[in-house]
């Protein structure tokens, strides 16, 4: 079974990363973490000084979002940014569409943007949520983006959970859709019940064998920890989590 090296998002723990920047990141990289999904540092640090407390903690810098349901970003800067601080080439956003032109209008600008990245080295992903999988035309919106835009230059982070939610399954469409296309990958659990609440990963209902398997089929370069909300202390989850996937055999060393 093929093994990914395990990063973290940590908007799990955002709250305890507001009030101790520092001592997150080292508690992140106690548990085992070596990547992680991180921007530009908060006020009173500079990124000199992030890229050699990472350094020190052994965590890198995989990729980083560039905002949520906007294309008005600064591309250049989170380019900059991650040159600076020596992390990954992806950048990955989300957005919310209102119908098939408002998906077609917004793929062709993530055709530019992307165009773009490819010229300095990056990648530009799609992050997705669950309401992407709503359907225009009698296609979903997400299958609309993915035929509009060039795998050359717009790839995709799927969301294990959210696709879930939406009750797709993560695995197939790694299969299916995302052959080469997908080389980050979210990786969160479902509770079993209606509320279908977020859960650590190996303690929900979502199959990690087979995603992990079709992931390896397309691709996946790295499989990122997040959990949006927890019934637990966001560190605890995020333990468990990583525990888990080292005893599933899934943890690249």
């Amino acid at each position: 079974m093929k093994t990914f090296p395990i990063g973290v998002q940590p908007y799990t723990v955002r709250e305890a990363l507001r009030a101790d920047y520092t001592g997150t990141l080292r508690r992140l990289a106690e548990i085992g973490y070596k990547g992680i999904e991180l921007g530009l540092p908060p006020e009173g640090i500079t990124v000199a000084e992030q890229k050699t407390l990472l350094k020190s903690l052994g965590l890198h810098v995989v990729s980083a979002h560039a905002g949520f349901d906007t294309l008005s970003f600064d591309a250049e800067a989170i380019m900059d940014y991650l040159d600076e601080v020596e992390g990954g080439r992806h950048i990955a956003i989300s957005l919310k569409f209102a119908d098939k032109e408002d998906v077609l209008r917004k793929a062709a600008e993530c055709n530019r943007i992307g165009a773009r990245m490819k010229e300095r080295g990056f990648k530009f992903l799609y992050h997705n949520h669950d309401w992407e999988f709503m359907t225009f035309d009698g296609k979903y919106a997400m299958d609309w983006f993915l035929e509009a835009t060039d795998p050359a230059f717009v790839g995709m982070e799927l969301d294990t959970y959210w696709a879930a939610k939406a009750d797709v399954s993560p695995a197939d469409y790694l299969r299916t859709r995302l052959q080469g296309r997908c080389p980050l990958l979210h990786i969160k659990d479902m509770e079993a019940g209606e509320q279908r609440f977020f859960a650590e990963v190996g303690e929900g209902v979502l199959d990690f064998k087979d995603i992990a398997a079709a992931a390896a089929e397309a691709g996946v370069e790295w499989m990122i920890v997040e959990q949006d909300e927890s019934r637990r202390d966001p560190f605890d989850s995020l333990t468990i989590s990583y525990r888990n996937l080292e005893a599933m055999g899934l943890l690249k060393r």
